[in-house]
Parts: C-alpha cells; sequence; structure tokens
C-alpha cells in the first residue's frame, strides 16, 4: 500500500508551491499527481509562445462553458493548464497582486488571517522583483519579476502619457504602496523565459527524496472513511491505482477541478450527486457556487505608428524576431503582448480601482478566441486598448454532469447577470475612448474599427458589451473560504468544512475575485497555506 504524509492533487499555480514547501523541511513524504505532462516544451518556456498552448489540447484542459445570456447566449473558451505548472504555464504572465481592500474584504468575510497585513509577507516571500521598495516587495523569492522596459513597444509610453493626461498617476509599480495609476506591467519573466510555478518551486524540489511526482495522473476520486479523507484513487495509461495519506489530502486542481472532484467523491449538493448515482459524504452545498470571472473589452485602432503586428505578421519579421530572441532572449518573444496597463476608478467616490485596463501594441481580429492559436497578428498597423472589471458581483457555478471522472463538468459563469457589472463595463468602454481622444493617443490613431464609430449611445455599447465581452480567465470562488459551511466549502486554514484530513488551496478557495490578474494571488495563497498546514502537524 502506497502512503505518504501528504498528497497533493494538481501540479499547478498552488500544487508546484505546495510541492516544494511541505517537501523542504525533509520531514514529510509529499506526493504530487498531475493530470497533465512535461513542462519542457518550447511554446511553453518561450514568453509569447502563449499564443500556441492557448488551443493546444496537449497541455490545455480547453473547457467551454454553457451559452450565458449575458453573452447573447455565446459559449465562452475557457483554457486551463493541464502540464507542470498549470495556467502559470500557459498564461500571459502579467504579475498583479490585487488591490489591498481585496484582502481586507476578505478578512472581514471571517477569514481571520487574509488580510492585506497577514499576506502582505507572502506576496514578498515568493518573489523577486529587485526595483521594489522592500516594504512591499520580495528580494529573494523564487518567482522572478521583472519590468522589461528596453523591451516594451514604444507605443506603451504614449499609453501612459495618455493615462497621465486624464489625471491618473504614472505609478512605476502597481503592486507596491498603491495599486492606482498606469504605468508598465510587470512579468514573471526571467532572462526571456517564463517563470512559472513549475519552474521556480516544483523543478529545484524534484532533486529531494522525500518528493515523488506522478504526471498523467488523473485523480478520480477521494477516498473516505466517514468524513475522513483517506487518500485518493487516479488513472494513469489506462490502470486504475489508490494511494493514501496518512496526513492529509490536499486538492490543487483549480476553480474547475477541485469543485468538480470532491462532487465526483461525494462532497457536495444532494441534487447534484443523488441525480448520478453518487452517496453523498458530506452536505456542502457551495461546492461548485460562487464562480466569479473577470470580462474583458478590446476596442481595436489603426495606427499611424508601426506596431507589433507589423514586426510579426510578415514572415521576415517572424524570422528576424526568432533570431533576436535565440541570440539575445530579447525582443516581442520575450515578452507578453499585455505590455502597459493600470487600474482606475471610473467615479470618484469609489474607495478601490474598479477597471483594470490594458495596451497591447497588436491584435488579432483574425484569430476569433477559441477557435485557433494566437500566431499570427492582423495585416495592418493596429493595437488595442482594453479593460476588465474588477470588483465582480456575477456569480455563476461548476457542476458535475456525470460520474465519469474524464468528462468535463458543466460551467455556466452567468457573465453580466448582475447590472452592477454591466454599468461598470459601460463605464469602462468610455473611458477606453477618452483615452483614444487625449493628445497622447489621438496623434497616433487613425481610427477605431471596433466598434467602430457608429457604435455610440448608452444602448449602443451596452448591446456591444453583451455581443462581445470575453473571459479574462480569472475563474475562482468555486470552493470558497468561509466560516459557514452554508456558503463556503473551507475555513480560514483552507480545511474542508466537516470533513478531516482534506484542504483546498487554490484560486477556488479566494473568498472573492480580486482586482486584477490572479496568478500571484494564488501563490499567494499557497504560500500561506504551506505554513498552515505545516503549523497543524507540527506536533
Amino acid at each position: 500500500m502506497d502512503k505518504y504524509d501528504f498528497i497533493i492533487v494538481g501540479a499547478g499555480s498552488a500544487g508546484c508551491v505546495l510541492a516544494n514547501r511541505l517537501s523542504e523541511n525533509g520531514k514529510y513524504s509529499v506526493l504530487l499527481l498531475e493530470a497533465g505532462g512535461s513542462d519542457k516544451r518550447f511554446w511553453i518556456q518561450i514568453p509569447i509562445g502563449y499564443g500556441k498552448t492557448y488551443y493546444q489540447k496537449a497541455v490545455n484542459w480547453m473547457y467551454l462553458t454553457e451559452p450565458v445570456p449575458g453573452l447573447n447566449q455565446r459559449q465562452s473558451y475557457w483554457p486551463r493548464g493541464k502540464v507542470l505548472g498549470g495556467s502559470s504555464s500557459i498564461n500571459a504572465m502579467v504579475w498583479v497582486r490585487g488591490n489591498a481592500k481585496d484582502y481586507d474584504d476578505w478578512a472581514a468575510a471571517g477569514n481571520s488571517g487574509w488580510s492585506y497585513a497577514d499576506v502582505l509577507p507572502y506576496f514578498k516571500r515568493c518573489e523577486t522583483f529587485i526595483q521594489g521598495d522592500p516594504q512591499y516587495r520580495g528580494h529573494s523569492g523564487p518567482i522572478q519579476v521583472q519590468v522589461p522596459a528596453q523591451d516594451v513597444h514604444p507605443l506603451c509610453q504614449d499609453f501612459i502619457r495618455a493615462g497621465v493626461e486624464l489625471g491618473e498617476v504614472r505609478n512605476p509599480d502597481m503592486n507596491g504602496a498603491s495599486q492606482e495609476g498606469v504605468g508598465l506591467f510587470q512579468l514573471n519573466t526571467h532572462n526571456g523565459m517564463r517563470m512559472s510555478a513549475a519552474k521556480a518551486y516544483l523543478h529545484p524540489a524534484l532533486k529531494r527524496s522525500n518528493l515523488r511526482l506522478i504526471d498523467h495522473a488523473l485523480v478520480t476520486k477521494v477516498i473516505f472513511a466517514g468524513t475522513r479523507a483517506l487518500g485518493v484513487e487516479y488513472e494513469r495509461h489506462g490502470q486504475r491505482q489508490q494511494v493514501f495519506a496518512k496526513r492529509e489530502v490536499i486538492l490543487s486542481g483549480g476553480a474547475v477541478n477541485s469543485p468538480q472532484l470532491l462532487q465526483l467523491s461525494g462532497v457536495g449538493a444532494e441534487e447534484v450527486l443523488k441525480p448520478l448515482g453518487i452517496a453523498q459524504v458530506a452536505n456542502l452545498p457551495a461546492v461548485g457556487r460562487h464562480l466569479q470571472d473577470h470580462l474583458g473589452m478590446d476596442y481595436l485602432y489603426t495606427s499611424r505608428q508601426p506596431t507589433l503586428n507589423d514586426e510579426l505578421h510578415p514572415w521576415w519579421g517572424k524570422l528576424w524576431a526568432g533570431i533576436k530572441y535565440v541570440f539575445k532572449r530579447r525582443g516581442p518573444l520575450s515578452l507578453s503582448v499585455n505590455q502597459a496597463g493600470g487600474f482606475i476608478k471610473t467615479r470618484p467616490e469609489l474607495t478601490q480601482p474598479d477597471i483594470q485596463l490594458y495596451f497591447s501594441p497588436v491584435s488579432y481580429t483574425r484569430a476569433p478566441a477559441g477557435k485557433r492559436p494566437l500566431m499570427n497578428p492582423d495585416p495592418f498597423s493596429g493595437f488595442l486598448l482594453g479593460l476588465s472589471n474588477c470588483r465582480v458581483k456575477s456569480e455563476g457555478y461548476i457542476q458535475i454532469k456525470s460520474s465519469d471522472p474524464r468528462q468535463p463538468p458543466l460551467i455556466q459563469p452567468n457573465y453580466l447577470s448582475n447590472e452592477e457589472d454591466v454599468q461598470t463595463l459601460l463605464a469602462g468602454v468610455k473611458y477606453l475612448r477618452k483615452l483614444a481622444q487625449t493628445q497622447a493617443m489621438s496623434g497616433v490613431i487613425i481610427e477605431e474599427i471596433r466598434p467602430g464609430p457608429a457604435c455610440v449611445s448608452d444602448e449602443q455599447l451596452i448591446e456591444d458589451i453583451h455581443a462581445y465581452a470575453w473571459t479574462v480567465f480569472h475563474p475562482c470562488s468555486t470552493c470558497r473560504m468561509g466560516p459557514s459551511a452554508e456558503d463556503s466549502v473551507v475555513d480560514a486554514r483552507l480545511r474542508v468544512h466537516g470533513i478531516q484530513g482534506l484542504r483546498v488551496c487554490d484560486a477556488s478557495a479566494f473568498p472573492s475575485l480580486v482586482s486584477g490578474n490572479t496568478n500571484a494571488p494564488t501563490i499567494m495563497l499557497a504560500e500561506r497555506g504551506a505554513d498552515l498546514i505545516l503549523a497543524d502537524h507540527r506536533h
């Protein structure tokens, strides 16, 4: 019988951190199970390669939601990492912590120990950002973070000047003392390569004899004795096997897979489990509920100045960019296309930003989302002004529709079901138009070609939001943290309510969605989660 102190399900952003930290002191045996395979792939390691992995089945779950009423019955394509590093191996690498108030709200909702003051040491512990104020930034953590100022496109500075024209502050560190303002985004890259959770945490830890990784292992259920988690069952190469935990099973499958596995294992609402013939282990109706995700909008402009389209559309441009990358690890292939952005308030009375801005000096209108890889930009000089909402009000759900663990769950995000989200995006797209009309940007812009000058009234802008808005790939809160078993899944120590020996540690445990990208907060949560687990087993 295979036994380990800790079994971690999922080698994504959180699972890689846990595998490293729980095996670090050498006292505990740790097993890490991952449904995907190796991250040693060219298109994962090269930063711009996420345009390829965006639609690559070998490393991507490639989920598709149900038709969403708020999106005019459109389905939403959800790429999620199925590979070592999880979504940190296929994302756009924008390193954003969120707003300090997000975490104070977590604590105010009954989650003691998760205020901004509580989590700041863990944000610092996970990163190396040598340019930052040491009061707020880490200088010796596993994740290398940088502002690639020498390689970003020159139009980024026009975007920043436009924001300053509108009264925003030029913010050199949106992860520092204040989030608000405009500037260059920080990326988790190093020497022109992606710095995923696998690269930063897992691969160094795999040298330890007390850590074992099994890849291509699809965990099918948690094994229980009564309400105690004993271990897990998994399939690998057609063979079903069981492994057991002497201390704990920890689910780190992410916002989709963690609630799916709980439900497959009998943890969830009876109305979900009973029709599928799954015996209920614990009645936790919040499993899979309270799903939140950011929604984005892009406005597309043609440019008087060359953009990355001019560099990366022709074959000779791709060749030159490739040569520059191979020999110098520089140039557009070493970056994300989200190079600049910011956090702004659309109303002065707000206590924190409600819109995240994005500036991308490239456009991909010929590659619609979820249809094919984003590898060939438009054949004209163009760029995108984009945004996403920060404080989401709409909630959806995820639930299994089959007892077969190989079948994807039903995903209904219910985007724009709360009118406040519609009004926030409306204010946001009006702000994009203001940016385009500034002196800094109007001299660059030839014309707006999406949605175009005919889309003017509030009614038309709202219609365009429903017709065009798209996920920013930040699902969370489907196993959310909270004090009550009626409307949350885990407590403030990430322990599943009413279950012994089982925790959930990933973005599904967020009490609510943070203001910004979710990878850095997920890594922070796992850093703190590891400390909580070690503290609980110290004696």
